[in-house]
């Protein structure tokens, strides 16, 4: 299998993880340019799950195996759920690339409103989404030094390092001029707030990276800590606003698509969950517009990176670029709507 090296993990296993016993059954949950996830069910059914670098990686610093290991370690009996991490191998004789081993969790990861409907009942709606928004203020609350991550990243001057660095990754990679973008980021620059206090930034909060119970209306593990860092808590609140699409939203959701997991409605709204910030974290929200439309514009530029590649070939011929190209032009757009806001 693509990523795996059977005998070789089967015998890291024997030694590394109590209790297992080979031969070992795996199987890929997720591919492509992101890590890789494998579910990995030993010889009595146990479960756990294996987390890798994609194969042929050239930027060890986008897949750090041990920093992800690090991260969910530190946050491991904490108010935010998590997956308890059980090994860490930086051996690459072992599987060719660094990986760590964790608990498997039993949930679903939400992606679409057709989903939600089957696997969250309308009676725990209401529920799910105000768990959704304590987990993020649970996290924003942790002192990272109590938790093994004080030197995670520099907690200062989040807003204007995020700017200066996805400028530059617009100037590298874009396929066209686009005035909405330029137009974006002059506003995001004039307009920018001054950073009140610094936290623990998830760096990608929404529902398509939490396991959940919707039988129960809980998140059962937040997934994906690849862009965690410490900076502006508030970034993260707006990510979180921009994928919450109710039903009527026109604006892109996180996704780049107008449907969320919440468009199905039963949810509660951008304002509640807002109110129920506040009181949990004693942090103003008043500005989240501009958090909602540095969200756009960045997700706009991580796009149009992603147009450029297929552009040129190195991924593939199956990238719809046309689709792409609108996806960057309706995150642009929401991105000035939001920045000219007259709240700002």
């Amino acid at each position: 299998m693509k990523g795996i090296q059977q005998t070789n993990l089967e015998a890291y296993y024997a030694d590394n993880i109590k209790d297992a016993e080979t031969p070992l059954n795996i199987s890929m949950i997720t591919g492509g340019h992101s890590n890789l996830t494998y579910l990995v069910e030993d010889a009595k059914g146990t479960k756990t799950v294996l987390r890798r670098p994609p194969t042929g990686a050239v930027l060890a610093t986008a897949h750090d195996m041990s920093r992800e290991h690090r991260i969910l370690t530190g946050l491991g009996g904490s108010p935010v759920p998590v997956p308890r991490t059980l090994a860490l191998c930086q051996d690459e004789a072992v599987n060719d690339a660094p990986f760590y081993i964790m608990d498997y969790v039993e949930g679903t990861v939400l992606t679409t409103a057709s989903q939600t409907n089957k696997i969250v009942p309308p009676d725990k709606r209401e529920a799910l989404g105000m768990h959704t928004i304590e987990v993020l203020a649970n996290l924003h609350n942790l002192e990272p030094s109590d938790v093994g991550l004080g030197d995670l990243g520099r907690r200062e001057a989040y807003l204007a390092r995020q700017l200066k660095r996805w400028q530059g990754q617009w100037e590298k990679s874009k396929t066209r001029e686009l005035s909405h973008m330029e137009e974006a980021h002059k506003l995001l620059e004039a307009k920018r707030p001054e950073q009140v206090g610094a936290g623990i930034v998830h760096g990608d909060f929404r529902m398509g990276n939490f396991l959940t119970n919707g039988d129960k209306g809980k998140i059962a593990a937040v997934l994906d800590w690849e862009l965690c860092t410490l900076g502006d808590p508030l970034a993260d609140v707006g990510y979180l606003m921009n994928d919450w699409n109710g039903p009527g939203d026109t604006r892109p959701s996180a996704s780049g698509t107008g449907e969320s997991a919440v468009s199905c409605g039963g949810f509660p709204s951008r304002e509640a969950l807002l109110e129920r910030y506040e009181a949990l974290t004693g942090r103003d929200t008043s500005a989240v517009d501009y958090y909602r439309a540095f969200q756009y514009w960045r997700l706009a530029a991580i796009v149009e990176g992603v147009l450029s590649r297929y552009m040129k070939g190195v991924m593939g011929d199956d990238g719809d670029v046309d689709r792409f190209r609108r996806q960057v032009d309706g995150l642009a757009e929401s991105a000035v709507d939001l920045a000219s806001s007259n709240s700002l």
